[in-house]
């Protein structure tokens, strides 16, 4: 009879983990170029936007799993917020909240964007039974250490991994077409632009009702 009951139990696991229609990555920017203030925008920001009514019920929808990376130079990429199962809007507001009062791990360093990728590439293979595979990449800067993002494109492509990103504009750089250039990747990658951080929550709002909704009616 146990063997039975760890059998039933391990095919139920199975059909729970299959479900999964969505692995999102959340990749956040805590290089030297952001500070203290900015860092904070970006995490209520992102609190506020999983918040919103369509993408809690495009999350749920989905059965989604959602995890955060904080990335920075070389070397110095955290998975700070592990996967987290999305099956109702209860799931969606913890995490909102643990977004909003994550601690920040670095300050002070460069820009290794190309390593922020790899290190949600790692991040995926815990969930590899999850339909679709999508890093959600924000950045305030171009890619200034370690390998360069086209160098894991290949990887991605394996992986089935789809890279979309938010450009927040601070100068004249130039940062939403660098990152049409070097960083999206996959069928229907996108770049959305905030005109500086205080733009940033509306604009990581709209990225993430198109990035987690989009594909509702095909998967359903």
């Amino acid at each position: 009879m146990r063997l039975i009951a760890m059998s039933a139990a391990m095919l139920c696991g199975v059909r729970v983990a299959s479900a999964c229609q969505l692995a999102l990555v959340l990749a956040v920017d805590v290089s030297g170029s952001v500070d203290q203030r900015e860092y904070d925008i970006q995490m209520q920001g992102l609190a506020a936007a999983l918040r919103d009514g369509l993408v809690v019920e495009a999350l749920i929808e989905q059965e989604a799993q959602v995890s955060l990376i904080q990335w920075t130079g070389t070397s110095r990429q955290r998975q700070t917020i592990p996967w987290r199962a999305i099956s109702s809007g209860e799931d969606v507001e913890l995490l909102a909240d643990d977004i909003a009062s994550s601690r920040r791990v670095w300050r002070n360093y460069s820009t290794a964007i190309g390593e922020a990728l790899i290190a949600a590439e790692d991040a995926l293979d815990a969930v590899a039974f999850c339909k679709r595979k999508v890093i959600d990449v924000s950045g305030d800067g171009i890619s200034n250490e370690g390998v360069m993002p086209t160098e894991r494109h290949a990887a991605l492509a394996e992986m089935g991994v789809t890279v979309n990103a938010l450009a927040i504009e601070t100068d004249d750089e130039d940062l939403t077409g660098w990152f049409y250039e070097n960083l999206i990747w996959g069928e229907g990658a996108f770049v959305i632009t905030a005109n500086g951080f205080e733009d940033y929550p509306a604009q990581i709002r709209r990225k993430l009702q198109r990035e987690t909704t989009r594909q509702l009616s095909r998967l359903k």
